[in-house]
């Protein structure tokens, strides 16, 4: 079929033959159904990226371990011995590594996911697939390094307070907190693609978020301190990285029953629906855009 210049119409053999455009983007309900026929991908990959990290290290997959202790031990230094933000709280090596953890998890998850995208061009140019596969592995990724941790962190607590039945809470907390991470990796894996600035501008957002956790102290034990009005506890206690933290400690300690933030599970419940839905549909519909330029 030709058009009025005499040269064949590219729309028309399309619709001859049955072509689409490779980069429209699909239905949210295909779109979910092909990311679920991709999961061996994400699985895949994330294990060979887990792998690639330690690769190159003489001590290996061993680093899984000593990344975590190491910081927490830098951090211990700081804040608990030279701060003195350790006085007044049992076990506080486990409730600072239970902060420490819980908010690693998210912050390397935003990180890593705002270049999912951007490191993989030529993939993503290459082949069809959801584009949310990558950020997806990068999740998966932080969460086999996550439950290295909170190894590390049950053993700890195990040999200083003993074990208790209620250390199951921390199963449905992670899990909570991984539907969040999923979300807000997403809203970043697109934010990162078209402004190339926000990996610079992560470092500084993160770390005022980790100070604004209660992450070194207990926050509602701080704001008592202070005498602070009842609505700022409110406030904080919105933060969903101090919720999900609140919930473990609640779980691995008995002291921080004392000085548990109020609401906390309904606020990480919310959080996490919220945040899942809102990422996956902010990332779906830019699918067809990914990848140009």
């Amino acid at each position: 079929m030709t058009g009025p210049t005499g040269v064949t119409d590219p729309a028309a053999l399309a619709e001859r033959f049955g072509l689409s455009k490779s980069s429209i983007r699909p239905s949210l309900g295909s779109y979910l159904r092909e990311l679920w026929s991709r999961r061996q991908f994400v699985l895949s990959y994330a294990t060979a990226r887990t792998y690639a990290m330690y690769a190159g290290a003489r001590l290996g997959s061993l680093w899984q371990v000593l990344t975590p202790l190491l910081n927490a031990a830098v951090y211990y230094l700081a804040f608990g011995v030279l701060l003195g933000t350790k006085n007044g709280i049992d076990n506080y090596v486990a409730f600072l590594l239970s902060g420490i953890f819980v908010f690693t998890f998210t912050q390397r998850c935003m990180t890593e996911g705002s270049r999912s995208l951007a490191l993989n061009l030529s993939l993503i140019r290459t082949l069809h697939f959801p584009r949310a596969t990558l950020p997806l592995a990068y999740v998966l990724n932080e969460l086999n390094q996550m439950l290295v941790s909170m190894g590390i962190l049950f053993v700890i607590v195990g040999l200083t307070d003993g074990f208790a039945w209620r250390w199951l809470l921390v199963v449905p907390a992670l899990f909570l907190q991984v539907m969040f991470n999923v979300g807000i990796t997403l809203v970043f894996a697109r934010i990162g693609t078209f402004v190339s600035d926000v990996s610079q501008l992560l470092p500084f957002i993160t770390r005022t978020w980790l100070y604004a956790s209660g992450i070194f102290f207990s926050l509602p034990a701080k704001l008592a301190q202070i005498d602070a009005p009842g609505w700022v506890v409110q406030v904080l206690a919105f933060n969903p990285i101090s919720a999900y933290i609140d919930i473990v400690r609640r779980a691995l300690l008995d002291e921080h029953e004392r000085n548990q933030l109020p609401h906390a599970w309904t606020i990480a419940i919310v959080w996490s629906f919220v945040m899942l839905a809102a990422g996956f549909v902010y990332f779906w519909r830019a699918e067809d855009r990914y990848g140009r330029g």
